[in-house]
């Protein structure tokens, strides 16, 4: 029998982002193991409300989204562990298996000049000092120290990747409100 937690039906804020998912129960008082999806999860430590939705595959315990109010977050070796007090013990932690997390782009941390969430990168239009669009950005890889921003463009009807180091030799601005990135790059690099 499913010991599914008491979670409150909610519907997912407009700017809720997509940061992980819940793997496992950990332990037996109720505390479950979370995959994060992304290099800086701190937002998964410092929000106290975590919106879930059901696995895309496999059981499904609970429709729509729910509400998840965190006591503790805190690293484990590769993954992230926490504890719910809606979460009382290990089955009602097991019924969460696979439930995607979401959290308010709100209760992220505060960013420091020059740094950015990945998320708030995606879908930026790319051009060069001279104005020739480069691309829009899809997808962002972590290469060791520094992250590569993955750009998709049309050339010849077909879509193509460029990539460009999103480092501040080549990134001259970041226009979150405009949605804008200017980097010194050429499109035949």
């Amino acid at each position: 029998m499913s010991h599914m937690p008491e979670l409150e039906s909610t519907t997912l804020p407009a700017d809720a982002v997509e940061v992980g998912r819940i793997a496992d129960a950990w332990g037996v008082k109720g505390w479950f193991k979370v995959i994060a999806y992304s290099a800086d999860p701190e937002a998964l430590f410092t929000a106290k409300q975590w919106f879930l939705l059901p696995a895309e595959k496999g059981a499904k315990n609970f429709a729509g989204a729910v509400l998840l109010p965190v006591k503790q977050a805190r690293p484990h070796s590769d993954s992230i562990v926490a504890t719910s007090p809606a979460v009382a013990d290990r089955n009602a932690a097991e019924a969460l298996r696979g439930a995607r997390v979401f959290i308010a782009r709100e209760h992220f941390p505060k960013t420091d000049d020059g740094e950015y969430y990945w998320v708030d990168l995606l879908g930026l239009k790319v051009s060069n000092r001279e104005g020739v669009a480069l691309g829009t950005v899809k997808d962002l890889l972590a290469t060791g120290p520094q992250t590569t921003l993955v750009l998709s463009y049309e050339e010849d009807g077909k879509e193509r990747e460029r990539m460009i180091p999103f480092v501040d030799a080549y990134i001259d601005q970041v226009d979150l409100a405009a949605k804008t990135i200017v980097a010194d790059w050429q499109p035949d690099y």
